[in-house]
């Protein structure tokens, strides 16, 4: 097949989840309300870290961070399918697929770091306890973020720049939802290898690197909880990991059932749905997870919301 210039390419055709037309309504209804669920979900985090000086601390300094990153995320995706479903397109612009791989890789670099970094600030809690405040300081706090943006964005720019330079054929079809790097690189004409190569070592380096501190922190903190004489004081070590623990599972555990399934089955289409899992339905869940386990989010909240109350009846009065 001829392959085509750069510059000839104006757009791809997502193929979406589904082709079939009665289940494009139901798909439009569950993935806007897991949307609107996710928006408003993480914004409740959002509002209750920065609204009450009692949570201003590293653990939701970084919660607060991983709030603002899964909204962007998740926005990187279903805004776009949502209004082919809406129009019965499926068509995306060249720059617009490009931008959405290049915001992908940034919020979803930045998502590993952020866990990475919130395990690390629960192993310095337990294994560090009187040494915390001085190790976890605000400074070192920004710095970690910082690094983390400059490292996911240096990461996008890289692979966005070597899709730019790649040749593709004249059938543009993406059996996905949104343009993902890997279907876009199997799409090209001319020649990957290098692309596979940045890809799988940044895949390793990025992805891997972060999970190996993750598991390095928690065998230290398994290890420190150990030690702890009484049952409660275990109980109440392990309670402070129990969520993010769980998100890292999930995180995780969503990734690599994708692609593992995806290698498996080698079919697009399986791909596309069970990559719902870590796109959509994990940044769905976090708030979910910490909020329900969360005392002090549960208690800003519920403060928050009765002080707002407060002061509406008192401007309504005085209206009156």
């Amino acid at each position: 097949m001829a392959a085509g210039n750069l510059t000839r390419v104006s757009e791809f055709l997502l193929l979406g989840l589904s082709e079939e037309p009665e289940l494009q309504l139901l798909l439009f209804g569950l993935f806007l309300s897991m949307y609107l669920i996710t928006v408003l979900g993480n914004l409740l985090i959002i509002l209750a870290v920065s609204s009450d000086s009692h949570l201003h601390t590293p653990m939701y300094f970084f919660l607060y961070n991983l709030s603002l990153v899964d909204i962007c995320f998740t926005s990187t995706t279903i805004p776009k399918m949502l209004m082919n479903i809406q129009t019965q397109s499926k068509a995306i612009t060249y720059a617009g697929c490009i931008t959405q791989i290049y915001f992908l890789i940034l919020f979803g670099v930045l998502d590993i770091c952020l866990l990475t970094m919130m395990a690390y600030d629960r192993f310095v809690a337990i294994c560090h306890p009187l040494h915390y405040t001085v190790i976890m300081n605000p400074r070192l706090c920004g710095l970690l973020v910082l690094v983390s943006w400059i490292l996911s964005s240096l990461d996008s720019l890289l692979q966005c720049k070597m899709v730019l330079d790649l040749s593709f054929c004249r059938v543009l079809e993406i059996p996905h939802f949104f343009c993902e790097l890997n279907q876009m690189i199997q799409l090209a004409c001319s020649d990957t290898f290098l692309n596979n190569i940045v890809m799988y070592f940044s895949a390793v380096l990025l992805g891997g690197g972060p999970l190996a501190g993750i598991l390095y922190s928690y065998s230290k903190i398994v290890s420190s909880i150990r030690a702890i004489p009484s049952a409660q004081g275990k109980y109440k070590a392990f309670s402070t990991c129990a969520s993010h623990l769980s998100v890292v599972s999930l995180f995780y555990g969503t990734i690599l059932g994708v692609y593992l399934s995806s290698a498996g089955t080698h079919s697009s289409q399986s791909s596309a749905v069970t990559s719902v899992m870590y796109t959509v339905v994990t940044p769905m869940l976090n708030p979910f997870i910490y909020s329900l386990r969360n005392r002090d989010i549960k208690g800003s909240l519920k403060r928050f919301f009765g002080v707002s109350g407060k002061l509406g009846t008192i401007i309504l009065n005085q209206k009156i």
